[in-house]
């Protein structure tokens, strides 16, 4: 989720207000502003623009590294699902039991001998 201009150290919700106004109504549009531009907008001093034209971009730089890190945990492309679906399969085939072999009831001499037998009737 992309900050909003409000999270930026030294502007509340007047001053969003204020920034909106002039058109700037984003961390974006903040970070790429110049002093020049915020410090025409009443309120705010020559220090003032450039500390909150600062925070901007290092709140700006901070969510693009974390949207960097959360989109790398995800799968990239069908390449990568495939994977993840054969490393889930071959896991369910570990574990108790002996997989299709002894799935059924153990024969314990009651049929011995009582199979077909090829060529005899």
């Amino acid at each position: 989720m992309k900050p909003a201009i409000i999270d930026i150290k030294g502007i509340g919700p007047a001053a969003a207000e204020t920034l909106a106004e002039y058109g700037i109504n984003s961390v974006d549009a903040l970070a790429e502003a110049s002093i020049e531009t915020i410090v025409a907008i009443r309120g705010f001093s020559e220090t003032r623009a450039a500390m909150v034209i600062a925070e901007a971009a290092e709140l700006r730089s901070a969510s693009e590294i974390t949207q960097i890190a959360e989109d790398s945990d995800k799968p990239h492309g069908k390449q990568d699902i495939k994977k993840d679906k054969k490393k889930d399969k071959k896991k369910k085939g570990k574990g108790k039991g002996k997989g299709k072999k002894g799935k059924g009831k153990k024969d314990k001499g009651k049929n011995k001998g009582k199979g077909k037998q090829k060529g005899k009737k």
